[in-house]
């Protein structure tokens, strides 16, 4: 596996080996060992979960703020544009965002960890999105900051107006969301 840095150093794109041939691929999604030695986090997954989303959707920006979850993403099927935000107060990258091309394609996983906001918006006919977390779901702790916070300035890079849930409407700002500290 590949370990890529971003401009926010603890989110990490991961390129798996992937081997193929006329017949098709394989690679290893997951190796708990491998993920630890060669990203140095060792964290211990919960929960998986599988959401499929039509094109023009857009979901998040997510968080919990008690039982903060860390995520390892990927796409299976289509293609998304995946947005993540440093909520951590005493970060040196607060209020930072940083956004990545995940498809079936090119089979990029992203690591996002505890005290982000994440969302995403499909940019192919459907998408179909997994991901590990670290904690389990709990949605009374669950938190929405706004897609489209001025303050943030996230380039979505949209062609049209995104579909967005009511619940995501209903996001608040960067500024009126409660924190990491």
């Amino acid at each position: 596996m590949r370990i890529i840095t971003t401009k926010i150093p603890d989110v990490l794109i991961i390129e798996p080996k992937v081997f193929g041939d006329d017949r098709g691929f394989f690679f290893e999604s997951f190796n708990k060992k491998e993920f630890a030695q060669a990203t140095g986090i060792n964290s211990e997954f919960v929960q998986d979960n599988h959401s499929k989303s039509a094109h023009g959707v857009l979901r998040g920006l997510h968080y919990q703020l008690k039982q903060a979850q860390g995520k390892l993403v990927r796409i299976c099927r289509g293609e998304v544009l995946d947005v993540v935000v440093d909520i951590r107060v005493s970060s040196p990258t607060f209020g930072h965002w940083e956004s990545i091309i995940l498809s079936a394609e090119n089979k990029r996983q992203l690591w996002v960890p505890p005290g982000f906001a994440h969302g995403f918006v499909v940019r192919s006919e459907a998408a179909e999105f997994l991901y590990k977390t670290t904690d389990y779901y709990a949605p009374e702790h669950e938190r929405c900051i706004r897609w489209d916070d001025k303050d943030l300035g996230i380039d979505w890079q949209l062609t049209g107006q995104p579909l967005v849930s009511e619940k995501d409407s209903r996001g608040v700002t960067l500024k009126e969301a409660e924190k990491f500290v």
